[in-house]
């Protein structure tokens, strides 16, 4: 049977036995079963199929080498139980595998023992299934998710979204994500310089079924703390990406993220509109022309119709120090919406992004970098103002964090 296959959603079992007349003795216990000839190929294999519950390493498998990957599912992993098959047992054997994490351990002859191990383990694949869903769906605790958005390109919204997200980092004492929206022309890895091996496209095939484990591996790491989610590679491919899907990802991630960022296309699509619901702060980028102010405003009465609650909102005006017969204040008259943050103009700005490290953390000291740490002091750390969440050099700042919630 092809391991490459489509996927089914939950409870495959895989074999790995190099063996074929291993290989079909195992089969013979358990028929259903996706046969695979080694480890490599077996890691290959749970990248690409969240649905995964059991492994059975085959009696040829090296030992070791079950051993330790058993060892990294217990962590990236532990809803896939391992059950080792091995021609003689002793107490050394069994002892080493359990410290393992290894769910059973069976001689290679005891079909009944190995029909036993496959119950238990599955037993086990289902209450943690259960246990991630119900997590999901009815959790008190989560990440904060802020999205990015505007309806005027060339505002600088995924240079704000990268740059915001590597502030709340804070250098690896936050974990953020970034998610990608703009599925059909996403930047976030050109402005980054990633070479992502995966996007939001490969969790297509899995839809709903998709779990934490799975959403990981499609991640990238950037630097200390900040991840990425990018948008698909392939324009055509974001049609398969569904609304539902990206809501199910994106209530994953806070399970794993102190912060989401979400960068978005300049449209009300219905991914966006999903990541809406989910946004505990919606910044809306704008600059001093008058094209952007239309939007901004056409946007604001958009979200109004929307029901997306006010207190939600933030004004962001980009390059807001620009000489342009335009004031700021000329903005806030027109939009009738106070702007939270003023980011000034800067050539430092595109010269980082060419470079692919956000000006935050390579001139901690720039106005840019200032203005966009003071915005997620003020505006996005006070979501998580609980004391664990807040990096350490900001944490000086409660009590004005106590003052604003009182107001």
């Amino acid at each position: 049977m092809d391991a490459r296959s489509t996927p089914r959603a939950t409870g495959m079992i895989v074999v790995v036995e190099s063996e074929p007349t291993l290989a079909r003795q195992l089969l013979a216990v358990e028929p259903s079963a996706v046969v695979i000839d080694d480890l490599g190929a077996l890691r290959d294999h749970l990248a690409c199929h969240p649905g995964t519950d059991i492994v059975v390493a085959g009696p040829s498998t090296p030992l070791d080498d079950v051993l330790r990957l058993s060892t990294e599912l217990r962590v990236t992993r532990p809803g896939v139980g391992v059950v080792l098959v091995r021609p003689s047992l002793d107490t050394e054997l069994v002892i080493s595998a359990l410290r393992a994490g290894v769910r059973d351990v069976v001689k290679t002859e005891d079909a009944d023992g190995l029909r036993g191990a496959l119950t238990r383990a599955r037993a086990v694949a289902a209450a943690l299934r259960q246990r991630d869903a119900s997590a999901v769906d009815g959790a008190t605790s989560r990440g904060v998710v802020v999205t990015v958005f505007s309806t005027k390109g060339g505002c600088g919204k995924t240079t704000l979204a990268c740059n915001l997200a590597a502030t709340l980092a804070a250098g690896g004492r936050n974990d953020v994500c970034l998610v990608d929206l703009d599925l059909n022309f996403g930047d976030v890895a050109v402005v980054l310089r990633l070479m992502p091996a995966r996007s939001l496209a490969d969790a297509a095939p899995y839809s709903l079924d998709i779990d934490l484990p799975a959403v990981e591996t499609l991640l990238t790491r950037h630097s200390a703390g900040l991840y990425t989610l990018p948008a698909p590679i392939d324009p055509h491919t974001a049609e398969t990406i569904s609304a539902g899907l990206v809501g199910r990802v994106l209530r994953l991630l806070t399970r794993r993220f102190a912060f989401v960022v979400v960068d978005t296309p300049p449209a009300f699509t219905d991914p966006v509109l999903t990541a809406f619901d989910q946004s505990d702060l919606i910044a809306l980028v704008a600059t001093l022309d008058l094209p952007a102010v239309r939007s901004l405003r056409a946007t604001l009465d958009t979200l109004q119709a929307l029901k997306i609650p006010t207190e939600r909102l933030r004004v962001v005006l980009n390059r807001a120090d620009s000489k342009v017969g335009l004031s700021a204040s000329d903005v806030e008259t027109t939009v009738t919406f106070p702007i939270s943050a003023h980011v000034p103009s800067s050539r430092d700005v595109p010269a980082s992004v060419n470079r692919g490290v956000p000006l935050v953390l390579e001139e901690t000291d720039h106005p840019v970098s200032a203005a966009i740490r003071t915005f997620a002091r003020e505006h996005v750390l006070p979501l998580r103002a609980d004391g664990e969440l807040i990096p350490a050099a900001l944490r000086s700042d409660r009590r004005w964090f106590a003052r604003r919630r009182r107001r």
